[in-house]
């Protein structure tokens, strides 16, 4: 699970290029194509190891990673507190009721759903991360003062 979410992380700090539809391999095209039909405002970013597509669907923003051979690595979108699983909601409310959400976003892949929420306070920024609808447990800390 961490890989390909490291893997995800890597193509995302990769991505270096503006591609159109020309610069997208066949393979990738008409793997997303099948998988989006419908999708609008397709733009494409190429990186070394990986295409981006951003795009929307069901007027929701996406973003979906493909490697080279046209197999999709996973999926992004933000998302309201109020899509989260109802126990992570409860988990937020009860532990974190002194912070603000400054980010929020689902990263989903074959191996399943993971959610990254971004918690602020006068005094610093926690980064958290929940796998599936489990607690939430603190990604990364960063003091203010």
């Amino acid at each position: 699970m961490k890989k390909i979410i490291l893997t995800l992380a890597i193509a995302i700090m990769s991505i270096a290029a503006f591609a159109n539809e020309k610069n997208v391999n066949a393979t990738v095209l008409k793997s997303f194509n099948k998988e989006f039909a419908g999708a609008e405002n397709v733009s494409w970013t190429t990186g070394k190891s990986s295409y981006k597509a951003s795009f929307m669907l069901n007027r929701q923003h996406v973003t979906a990673y493909y490697n080279f051979e046209g197999e999709l690595m996973g999926l992004t979108r933000n998302i309201s507190s109020l899509d989260l699983p109802m126990s992570l909601q409860t988990n937020l409310k009860k532990n974190y009721d002194e912070y603000w959400i400054s980010d929020l976003f689902e990263v989903s892949n074959a191996e399943g759903t993971n959610y990254y929420i971004t918690l602020e306070n006068a005094d610093e920024t926690l980064v958290l991360e929940a796998v599936g609808s489990a607690k939430w447990t603190t990604y990364k800390r960063i003091s203010k003062i």
